[in-house]
């Protein structure tokens, strides 16, 4: 289980690498050219699971950690439905994964 390390370490959510590895290909991208937005995803599992929204901006730091060493390789329809998503609602939301279409090496 990897984790999004937010504000300097005042914050962290976890999410399994692979789907963090996609998110990231996403953060990075939108970070690159000065853009901010909302990363939101469920956390907890049952009854004791919440939906979060974090502020990203590029003056908020921002780490993330994997457990796995290896680079996965990303979904390109994954990548495609969560940057289109992100840049027309501002929220990046971490919906589940659609059937696999590897082939792209991960950032």
């Amino acid at each position: 289980m990897g984790a999004i390390i937010y504000g300097g370490g005042e914050r962290r959510v976890e999410l399994d690498d692979r789907t963090l590895a996609h998110v990231k290909s996403v953060v990075v991208t939108k970070l690159r050219r000065q853009e901010s937005f909302t990363l939101s995803c469920i956390e907890g599992l049952g009854d004791d699971s919440h939906r979060s929204s974090l502020w990203i901006h590029p003056s908020i730091p921002l780490e993330f950690e994997f457990t796995d060493p290896d680079r996965p390789e990303l979904n390109r329809a994954w990548l495609n439905a969560l940057m289109v998503s992100t840049n027309g609602s501002g929220d990046l939301w971490v919906d589940p994964e659609p059937d696999a279409e590897p082939g792209v090496t991960a950032a």
